[in-house]
């Protein structure tokens, strides 16, 4: 008598297989919008005249993204997203055409700051829709997935963006991104209708204190950022408080021990953060760089970003495929903090020894590796060291440490940049990429930190 081989289940199965689209669809509009706003910003500033805001812009929407995680978090855990999800789309649409429309720079960056609030929310419903709808097995390929979702963005993205921004101009560029994430949304709509409200004995009560500290963390990181167009003795308060007030306000919104790298998942959370604010603290500025030194067109400086989300993509895919049996999460961190640093010193040698520019767009391919093998693992750790009636609370923490050291990374990179005399002197770009080495060097200590890594649960049942 013969027995049938048992099949792989697949992220692609008839019944993840819609929930895989809907969220890869999701994940490709944030690539495009974000590919897109770094490929034009330089030009945004020039029209807008908002070159002292220059990092601000990129700040504001992950500084307005943490009370819009903290109140997904908790609000998907108390109903089970399906509202929030609906709540964050529309937040992210208005920003979007605000930000579309803008005729000004602080009317930009209002809309920033609207479209940030929502997908920072979205980014919680996504990584709960992980949890709670696929098994342990699946969550590294899903992860590989929304990597693989920057391929196409990263493809055509900024050198679309350029290229409309060449022939007509820079708010086109929105308008074709507002199209793109109405159609996302609605492919991943169905999906939404799994995300039941959990039993009564496991809803979460409303964190309002959390939800406080999140809006002063908000406000904290946006005066480390507005810091560098302030005069010397407000810019030295602006700093001193915003560093403080950043510290304290996001203690109650990660897990106990974060900041001290305690094993397990505070130590992943803050793994994330350094990492994120050395990698997106940086890369805003190398399309700036390309432009500005090198005489690079929008649309041929967004190629440093299209392979680095190419190479991202790549990574996370041989990652989900190789298991964990194959590479532990202590190998992982240590090729991925490798190359992330390779990239760093490529960006650091191109702006000190002004050597060519395809330097630059090789090393940020080696940083794109490097990311896309920690950004996978460090989900996937979130979710292993979390469970359900606590998954909003844990995806909420990543998300908020990946937004929050960003945003502290381009604040610090802003002050570098603008404190050392912006674009027209020969010593902003190299502070600005050493900088971010130096952060880069920290992220060790985390994953020396990390401790045992529990397995893998037995798989959840489809609901």
């Amino acid at each position: 008598m013969s027995t049938a081989a048992p099949t792989r289940t697949s992220i692609f199965s008839g019944r993840y297989a819609l929930a895989t689209v809907g969220m890869v669809a999701i994940v490709a509009v944030a690539a495009f919008q974000n590919l897109a706003m770094t490929t034009v910003m330089p030009e945004i500033s020039r029209d807008l005249d908002g070159e002292t805001l220059y990092a601000l812009a990129f700040a504001a929407p992950l500084a307005a993204g943490v009370p819009g995680m903290v109140l997904a978090g908790n609000w998907t855990d108390r109903s089970g997203g399906r509202v929030v999800a609906w709540v964050s789309a529309a937040f992210f649409a208005v920003g979007t055409a605000v930000v579309m429309t803008a005729p000004t720079m602080e009317v930009f960056l209002i809309g920033r700051l609207v479209e940030g609030f929502g997908a920072g929310a979205i980014d919680v419903v996504l990584y709960v829709l992980v949890a709670r709808i696929f098994p342990d097995e699946l969550h590294g390929p899903v992860f590989a997935g929304f990597a693989a979702a920057w391929v196409l963005p990263a493809l055509v993205g900024p050198a679309l963006a350029g290229i409309v921004t060449d022939v007509w101009n820079w708010h086109w560029v929105f308008a074709g991104a507002l199209v793109i994430a109405v159609v996302g949304f609605s492919v991943l709509v169905p999906t939404l209708r799994r995300l039941h409200p959990p039993a009564a004995e496991l809803r979460a009560p409303w964190q309002r204190a959390r939800i406080g500290w999140s809006v002063a963390a908000a406000v904290a990181i946006l005066l480390l950022n507005v810091a560098p167009d302030l005069g010397a003795w407000a810019r030295v308060a602006a700093v001193v408080i915003g560093v403080v007030g950043t510290w304290a306000a996001l203690r109650p919104l990660v897990p106990t021990g974060t900041f001290r790298a305690a094993p397990g998942l505070p130590s992943v959370v803050l793994l994330r953060g350094l990492v994120a604010a050395s990698f997106f603290g940086s890369e805003a500025y190398v399309p700036f760089l390309l432009q500005a030194k090198h005489g690079l067109s929008a649309s041929t400086a967004g190629l440093a970003l299209t392979v680095a989300a190419l190479s991202w993509a790549g990574a996370s895919w041989l990652h989900g495929r190789l298991g964990e049996s194959r590479l532990t999460a202590a190998r992982t961190f240590a090729v991925g903090l490798g190359l992330v640093l390779v990239s760093l010193l490529a960006a650091f040698a191109v702006a000190t020894f002004d050597l060519p520019w395809w330097v630059l767009v090789v090393g940020w391919f080696v940083g794109g590796a490097g990311m896309g093998a920690i950004y996978p693992r460090t989900s996937m750790l979130t979710l292993r060291f979390s469970g359900e009636g606590d998954d909003g609370f844990a995806s909420s923490a990543l998300t908020i440490a990946d937004a929050s050291g960003s945003v502290v990374g381009l604040a610090l990179t802003g002050l570098l940049f603008v404190g050392t005399g912006g674009a027209d002197t020969d010593v902003s770009f190299p502070l600005v990429f050493g900088g971010m080495v130096v952060v880069s060097l920290l992220a060790w200590a985390a994953v020396r930190r990390l401790g045992p890594v529990p397995p893998p649960s037995s798989p959840v049942a489809d609901g």
